[in-house]
């Protein structure tokens, strides 16, 4: 365990578990820092062969923590070196979502290879919401898996999608129940552990395709994130979600 992040190997199999359940698994910037070592270690040790996302508690990751992530440049720095990491990283990922998934919880799963989410799974992307842009490369991938009208409502509206929407979009690999899901999640790692590995690892980098335009989006999103971040129509969403009210935004 270190920083609200527990990580649990067995048998070629590396679990990240998001456990900071009294805050529905916000992150900060230790944690998204815990992570991305984890990544990079089962990057380089050939006997972990998968990497298993998971949040413990009644949600799967309620996205930034946002006042750490407004306390400074660390925050925000963290978390981008978490989404190249997760984005570059070379090895199959299974994740298994209960409960919210909110903004960067949800577009951490674009880059997972398997997605198993309980019924009450519920993602949510509200960046416009908060005067801000969407990262991790969810402005290029969620129209390209669910379609432009669907990633509009999600990305354009901040609109959620529940876990039945998601299986339908083809954002889910499946729904499984609450109580089973961690298990079946497991089954499916230790089924991936199976197979050849030559042939399991080239198959992935095929249905990946050419990584450039992912991280050219990644690369531009980032900038337009933290250029809105010091927006007036940011600061005024920031103000008004810390403050519980409505925000006014002014019209040029």
């Amino acid at each position: 365990m270190s920083d609200h992040i527990a990580i649990i190997e067995t048998n070629g199999v590396l679990e990240i578990h998001i456990d900071r359940p009294d805050k529905k698994n916000a992150l900060t910037g230790p944690m998204y820092r815990t992570m991305t070592a984890a990544l990079a270690d089962a990057s380089s040790r050939p006997e972990i062969g998968v990497v298993l996302f998971a949040g413990r508690g009644d949600a799967f990751c309620a996205g930034n923590d946002l006042k750490d992530f407004m306390a400074g440049p660390e925050g925000g720095a963290a978390a981008f070196d978490f989404i190249s990491a997760i984005a570059a990283f070379d090895k199959p990922i299974v994740a298994a979502v209960q409960g919210l998934a909110v903004g960067v919880g949800t577009t951490m799963l674009f880059h997972c290879d398997l997605v198993y989410a309980a019924p009450d799974a519920r993602f949510v992307m509200p960046f416009v919401n908060l005067g801000i842009v969407p990262e991790a490369g969810s402005s290029l991938l969620a129209p390209a898996i669910m379609g432009h009208a669907r990633a509009a409502a999600m990305l354009m509206l901040g609109e959620p999608m529940d876990a039945e929407g998601a299986d339908r979009a083809g954002f889910v690999t499946a729904i499984v129940t609450g109580e089973a899901l961690l298990d079946h999640a497991r089954a499916k790692a230790a089924a991936l552990m199976a197979k050849p590995p030559q042939a399991l690892m080239a198959t992935r980098r095929l249905m990946k395709g050419d990584p450039a335009a992912l991280q050219a989006r990644i690369a531009e999103e980032a900038r337009l994130f933290r250029e809105a971040l010091a927006s007036p129509e940011a600061q005024e969403a920031f103000m008004a979600f810390f403050e519980k009210r409505a925000p006014v935004f002014k019209r040029a």
